[in-house]
């Protein structure tokens, strides 16, 4: 029997959603756990520390988006949010708080399969494909082997990125000074898993914009180009 290819955790109130997408992403391969709480969900976290997050929105007592914000706080586990709300607005805030994709239910498992993995893959594939290893811009230094930002003139504080929105700024970072389209950046960072009219790259270069613009304010580090795209302005060089 192979092992699984890497462990989730669904937190989902509803008891027979919960049980039916456990059962389905066990016949995957994954390795599965439940919580049906924000509470569960913490004690589920102090004995193991999942490669994804399913978190539903709608949950009793504290909420998903709350969760999702207590846990940007201080980890990057990647999280799918799960919503019942077709409102634009919920999938823009779930994305603000730091979710790196989401799903609307009613939604087939399939998706929902392909989703995970298509998150799975851009956290644990993308380094191994890069043969940079490190770059320096504006007061950053970005390591896309340990997947993370550093300030250069501040020892070893760190700038917190989700998954998604360090996938993106490596894409810019290869691609400086260069008009990119959102087709383009929807290809590079999700490959297959992206949709025709996905307007997730919209909110996630808000997210990024406004971390960046806070760190380095002044910076204007990703400019919008009117019926062009999105332009990373800064000089970046590699580090040997």
């Amino acid at each position: 029997m192979t092992a699984p290819q890497a462990s989730l955790l669904i937190v989902e109130d509803d008891p027979e959603i919960s049980r039916l997408l456990a059962d389905f992403l066990q016949r995957e391969g994954f390795e599965v756990a439940c919580a049906d709480s924000g509470k569960a969900m913490d004690a589920v976290l102090q004995r193991m520390r999942p490669d994804l997050l399913v978190l539903d929105l709608m949950l009793p007592g504290e909420d998903g988006l709350s969760i999702c914000r207590r846990l940007r706080a201080d980890d990057n586990i990647p999280i799918l949010m799960l919503t019942a709300k077709s409102d634009e607005i919920d999938r823009v805030v779930g994305l603000e708080m730091g979710a790196d994709d989401y799903l609307t239910k009613p939604f087939a498992p399939r998706e929902l399969l392909a989703r995970v993995r298509a998150i799975l893959r851009r956290v644990k594939a993308a380094p191994a494909k890069l043969p940079v290893r490190r770059y320096t811009f504006d007061r950053f230094v970005l390591d896309l082997d340990s997947r993370s930002i550093q300030f250069s003139d501040s020892g070893d504080d760190s700038l917190q990125l989700t998954s998604a929105e360090f996938d993106l700024l490596g894409c810019f970072v290869q691609r400086p000074r260069r008009v990119l389209t959102r087709d383009q950046i929807l290809d590079w960072t999700r490959g297959r898993s992206a949709e025709p009219f996905d307007r997730t790259v919209d909110m996630l270069i808000s997210r990024l914009r406004k971390k960046l613009d806070a760190a380095s304010p002044g910076s204007g580090l990703i400019t919008t180009v009117r019926n062009g795209g999105y332009l990373f302005t800064p000089t970046v060089k590699q580090v040997s």
